[in-house]
């Protein structure tokens, strides 16, 4: 019973956030012109998490994440080379997406990788959100599309991104993982 609830308030903030989001966003774009998403699970194939990806008429990408049942305090968040969340470590989604071949984390002068993202703050209760734009990737056709032949994925990690060591930033364990797929 409980995991149904929380599940129905996970899908009930991601159309909240979906829709809260689209509003401002037709805002500063007439229309976002590809879309993704991301259903994140944890190591008992638990549903964890949904992430929606959201590229505007100029190439920014938009990442919102909601997760929850994670232990308090920041963690990091990649996108990792390869379509493939195979549980329980996840180590099959690959490093993370770097098609560019820079060096790890958004404060590396030599950085970042395409797939960097800031950390994902979780709170006491155990739920955490990210709502960050990026032009390190796209969606739409091109040497950072998340589309590639061997597709992507999202992953949380166990701890915080310190954003500048290579290759991860010291995030430690991947605890969640989600295949990204163009909606």
């Amino acid at each position: 019973m409980k995991t149904g609830l929380v599940l129905l308030t996970i899908i009930s903030a991601v159309l909240m956030f979906a829709t809260a989001g689209s509003a401002a966003q037709e805002n500063a774009t007439d229309n976002a012109t590809d879309s993704a998403i991301a259903v994140l699970k944890d190591a008992q194939n638990n549903t964890v998490g949904f992430a929606t990806f959201n590229e505007d008429d100029f190439g920014l990408v938009r990442v919102q994440v909601l997760a929850t049942n994670l232990t308090p305090g920041l963690h990091g968040i990649h996108i990792h080379e390869n379509a493939n969340c195979t549980g329980p470590s996840f180590t099959s989604a690959g490093g993370h997406y770097n098609p560019l071949g820079k060096e790890h984390g958004l404060a590396n002068p030599n950085g970042p990788h395409a797939g960097d993202l800031p950390n994902l703050v979780v709170g006491y209760d155990g739920t955490g959100q990210i709502d960050v734009v990026t032009n390190l990737v796209t969606l739409s056709a091109g040497p950072t599309t998340l589309f590639t032949d061997n597709g992507t994925a999202l992953v949380i990690h166990a701890g915080p991104d310190d954003q500048i060591t290579d290759p991860a930033g010291t995030s430690g364990d991947r605890v969640a993982c989600g295949v990204i797929e163009k909606r």
